[in-house]
């Protein structure tokens, strides 16, 4: 029996997945509301708060590059290699960039006036990429086999904290609890660039997660024994160099 710890009901407040998504929104949201303090949202009320350009120009170019640039390793890495989310990551990535050439822009703004226009464009834009993230990509990460939600919600959050992540070249999975081992596998091969890989150490023949990166990354990962058994399996795992 499992311990009582990793005991939940699906689909509820209970279930890790749903608690990573909820943990992600509240991290939207306090993007969302950073932005209103100069903008005034939607309304266009308390926008007077826009004759601080500098702190508008701190808050995008801090905070939210900060969350792009995290998101980007966690979130949309995991998705980026998976047949039914590459598009998905694509049009995110865009959105991204988008945002980016804004903030851009936003530094070179002559005036509290123009900076307030060029927010207001920013906090479009970040409307419609969170939006993306909560209704699309969030979901299909909690049902893509061993992206692992929590996890990759975990690094979120490290990043944003000012953390790192752990990026070993050698994972030993007889150290990792058995619930823990494929997330934990498939968020190290996110963050990998193409043509680098890490090596897998098991205790048997790990067909049951090859089986999963041939379906969630077929043509886009590299599986290679470097020992077969019968005690010790190791198994280099990279990132194809051209990413299909």
């Amino acid at each position: 029996m499992a311990p009582s710890s990793e005991i939940f009901i699906e689909a509820t407040e209970t279930d890790p997945a749903v608690r990573a998504q909820a943990e992600v929104r509240r991290q939207h949201e306090a993007l969302r509301a950073g932005l209103t303090r100069f903008t005034g949202g939607a309304t266009g009320e308390g926008a007077g708060d826009g004759a601080d350009p500098a702190g508008l120009r701190d808050f995008c170019a801090g905070e939210l590059r900060r969350y792009l640039a995290a998101a980007d390793r966690t979130l949309h890495a995991a998705a980026s290699g998976a047949a039914e989310t590459r598009l998905l990551v694509r049009s995110l990535r865009v959105g991204s960039a988008a945002l980016d050439e804004r903030i851009e822009a936003l530094t070179a703004a002559p005036d509290a006036s123009a900076a307030t226009a060029i927010a207001r464009a920013i906090e479009a834009v970040l409307d419609v990429h969170l939006a993306a993230e909560e209704a699309v990509l969030l979901p299909a990460l909690a049902a893509l086999p061993g992206a692992g939600l929590p996890a990759l919600a975990a690094d979120l959050r490290s990043l944003l904290e000012g953390g790192s992540l752990d990026d070993p070249d050698v994972i030993d999975v007889r150290e990792i609890p058995h619930g823990q081992r494929h997330p934990r596998i498939f968020a190290r091969f996110a963050r990998l660039g193409p043509g680098e890989g890490f090596t897998l150490v098991n205790n048997h023949d790990p067909k049951p997660l090859r089986r999963e990166f041939r379906a969630t990354h077929p043509g886009g990962h590299t599986w290679d024994y470097l020992e077969s058994g019968p005690e010790v399996w190791r198994v280099r795992i990279g990132k194809a160099a051209v990413d299909a």
